[in-house]
């Protein structure tokens, strides 16, 4: 029964650790940045920013949850949880301005952002049938199923690797524009950088699992063809 082998968790070790570490940190600097006094809310960030690029077209709208934020491209709508839109700190406006960076990449059609959009309706299929086509390959010792939800899990991973250049692209804009249109003080940045850097450690993380978890079920494909 692979799918319950000790030997999987001990081989994907690195990436929960990094994802453990991630997590804490994430949580660490967001929770310190959110108290951190900025002179806008996040919506009103996000506005200036989008405004400020010549995006008057993008809306910006109050969701639920926490950490929900994202941008909908297909929408082009911003999407900020309560916390991000109401507050007036550094983490609000942080976090705004990533999202706000997406935006401007949509604008820009930065090839990264638009070979993802491009990605998602495999990856999606791909993250749920892949696991179905595995477990019933390992379960009845159908090979060709097995590799059959090894390439749908191969999408997922190629997602994954082409989000990254995204995310940090995007932290990379909000960190220059956040200066740049003077929403938060040069001296006041690092407390931003750290916020944007745990969660682009995240992203690493998740993906290092994907990668390691796609290497165990090749191994055990080329195993059984042995």
């Amino acid at each position: 029964m692979y799918w319950f082998n000790p030997m999987y968790f001990l081989f994907i070790a690195p990436a929960l650790l990094l994802a453990f570490i991630a997590q804490i940190w994430l949580k660490s600097t967001y929770a310190s940045a959110m108290k951190k006094p900025a002179p806008l809310s996040g919506a009103a960030a996000a506005r200036h920013i989008l405004d400020s690029a010549g995006l008057q077209d993008v809306r910006i709208e109050q969701i639920p949850g926490q950490l929900s934020d994202h941008y909908d491209p297909s929408a082009k709508v911003l999407r900020l949880s309560p916390d991000v839109y109401q507050s007036r700190s550094l983490g609000a406006v942080g976090i705004a301005a990533h999202e706000a960076g997406h935006a401007i990449q949509d604008a820009k059609h930065y090839a990264p952002l638009v070979l993802r959009n491009l990605a998602v309706p495999t990856a999606s299929f791909g993250s749920s049938a892949s696991w179905i086509l595995l477990i019933i390959g390992m379960i009845f010792q159908w090979n060709f199923l097995l590799l059959a939800g090894i390439v749908l899990f191969g999408c997922v991973v190629v997602f994954q690797l082409i989000n990254l250049p995204v995310e940090f692209d995007a932290s990379a804009r909000a960190k220059r524009v956040l200066v740049d249109l003077n929403i938060v003080p040069q001296e006041d940045m690092h407390v931003v950088r750290n916020m944007l850097y745990a969660a682009a450690l995240t992203y690493v993380a998740a993906t290092l699992q994907a990668v390691l978890t796609l290497l165990y079920y090749i191994m055990i494909y080329m195993g059984r063809r042995d």
